[in-house]
């Protein structure tokens, strides 16, 4: 799965990575990013690109309660395109979700320890997620689409989010993508530009969110 994860480039670097044409979101440096709280996402809409920020937990529009996000947070690539929670976003509303990092914990003695996951040359990359508008667009919300670890990633975790390789980003925003191909999109990443290193716990409290986050562990 993916809990947590980094956001911490400037705006202006998210633009000319990711071809933004509006940009409604503000953007301060996260280094913890949490479930339910508020998260830069990129829609694409008339072939224009915009930075928006939705709540981390996606709400289907038919759900009587919106609380039900906090456990959406991210969705299986292998059954999100069926799944009645997220068939219909998977089917009208894609997205990006921009990262330069994220934590995965792995269970050894004494505990879980965190790992930070990122860049070896720190650029910004992207997560496949979907992304929903309930009650008349009162809360827009959206999840992360995780799948099966790669090499690295699985030394830590069995699963990891979708990273989108620059290349297929403009194909899994493409309003017209036949199922078969936006599903081939939704595999572990495969470049050898990863790298991962154990971090402190601090980075287990979702208040604490600064540099010591991602600090290498003592």
């Amino acid at each position: 799965m993916c809990g947590r994860y980094t956001l911490t480039v400037p705006v202006d670097r998210l633009a000319a990575e990711f071809d933004l044409d509006e940009v409604r979101a503000e953007l301060s440096p996260n280094f913890n990013v949490a479930p339910t709280q508020g998260v830069a996402a990129i829609l694409a809409e008339n072939g224009s690109r915009r930075l928006e920020t939705l709540r981390w937990g996606l709400v289907p529009s038919w759900a009587k309660d919106p609380e039900i996000g906090a456990r959406m947070i991210n969705a299986r690539s292998e059954t999100a395109p069926e799944k009645p929670s997220f068939r219909s976003a998977f089917r009208h509303r894609r997205c990006l979700i921009p990262a330069d990092g994220f934590y995965e914990w792995k269970r050894e003695e004494g505990g879980k320890q965190p790992f930070y996951i990122h860049m070896n040359d720190g650029r910004p990359f992207a997560f496949a997620g979907l992304w929903e508008s309930w009650n008349d667009g009162e809360i827009l919300s959206c999840t992360i689409l995780t799948t099966s670890a790669n090499a690295l990633v699985g030394e830590v975790h069995e699963r990891m989010p979708v990273i989108l390789p620059a290349e297929e980003r403009e194909a899994w925003l493409d309003p017209e993508a036949e199922r078969e191909e936006l599903v081939s999109l939704l595999r572990p990443y495969e470049g050898d530009d990863l790298e991962t290193f154990p971090v402190s716990r601090f980075v287990n409290s979702p208040r604490n969110n600064d540099e010591r986050c991602v600090e290498p562990a003592a």
